[in-house]
């Protein structure tokens, strides 16, 4: 059986456990928070006042912060992108009988991740510090763009990638939300806390799914996860680009922001792999091919190498001023 066959057999084995996996990871959109719980009340008597607030004390928060919030928030509107790849992923099925189990997830998990580039967007827009044109336009170019993080369409390979992306995406809307509320921001903190949340519980689901394929496919699962951490994890936004601009200009621009002010840096990302690592226990998986045993060995060595690299990454002290935060509004 060619491996195209056995990842789609695995795929079908798993799907028989979706609706858990729904129920477990996922939450209701009746009982979820949504944007509206967190912003001013458009309907209430105090919504100018509340507004007014809001900006007062937007006006503590530094030039990078703002730099990547408006990041963070561009790469959560570009959902459509993420959706339509996973969309084309082997094993999920949108068409027959309505869709099977895993587009079921794909469309659950997005309707919940949607609400994240609601809320920062709305957030953004009260706050009067940003140009919102210019935040429009790249996140239309993004969703334009496309994006390629290097899986095809192989399911083994896109769920390491998911397992990585949502535990870095918990990383760096927790860490903004540490520092809005060191500038007393609190409201801000709090809506960025209630997205890591999410962020994290995905990351749950994606790591999950897998241990189960490791635990029934598990030299080739070793030989994908191995081929995503050689080349290296892609972020979501890597082709991101202000208006006017070539495809992926701005994102070199933005991640020195991010790193700059401590929000996502070169050490998360070694951070991040080892977590892996350690949550699929490979160390300890059995019944591997010469090959995957030598995948085994490079990946158990790997977070080592990339620390003692990321230790010569010398990150610009200058910021780059971007159309979407121009100085004189800050």
């Amino acid at each position: 059986m060619s491996i195209k066959n056995i990842r789609l057999e695995v795929m079908q084995f798993l799907e028989k456990n979706v609706d858990s996996f729904v129920e477990q990871y996922l939450i209701p959109v009746e009982k979820i928070w949504q944007p509206s719980d967190f912003l001013p009340n458009s309907e209430g008597e105090n919504f100018f006042e509340e507004v007014k607030e809001l900006r007062e004390i937007a006006k503590e928060l530094p030039y990078d912060f703002w730099v990547t919030l408006v990041g963070d928030t561009i790469t959560e509107e570009a959902l459509p992108t993420y959706e339509s790849w996973l969309m084309d992923v082997e094993g999920v099925d949108q068409v027959e009988n309505g869709g099977n189990g895993w587009s079921k997830w794909i469309r659950q998990w997005t309707g919940e991740e949607n609400r994240h580039g609601d809320l920062l967007n709305k957030y953004l827009y009260l706050s009067g510090r940003v140009n919102m044109r210019e935040i429009e336009m790249t996140t239309q170019h993004l969703i334009n763009d496309g994006f390629d993080i290097g899986t095809g369409t192989d399911p083994y390979k896109n769920f390491v990638y998911t397992s990585f992306q949502e535990l870095a995406t918990y990383v760096s809307h927790n860490r903004v939300a540490q520092i809005a509320k060191k500038f007393g921001d609190n409201k801000l903190s709090k809506m960025c806390k209630m997205i890591a949340g999410d962020e994290m519980r995905h990351h749950h689901a994606y790591s999950e799914f897998v241990t189960r394929i490791f635990q029934v496919d598990p030299s080739e699962m070793m030989l994908a996860f191995q081929y995503m951490m050689k080349q290296k994890i892609v972020m979501p936004a890597h082709f991101l680009r202000e208006s006017g601009q070539k495809i992926s200009t701005a994102f070199e621009q933005f991640s020195d922001s991010a790193q700059r002010i401590g929000v996502y840096t070169a050490n998360d990302y070694v951070d991040i792999m080892q977590k892996l690592i350690n949550k699929w226990e490979i160390d300890k998986i059995t019944n591997l091919t010469d090959e995957a045993e030598k995948a085994r060995d490079y990946l158990m060595k790997l977070p080592a190498r990339m620390a003692r690299i990321s230790e010569r990454i010398v990150i610009p002290q200058e910021s780059h001023i971007f159309k979407w935060v121009e100085p004189a509004r800050l």
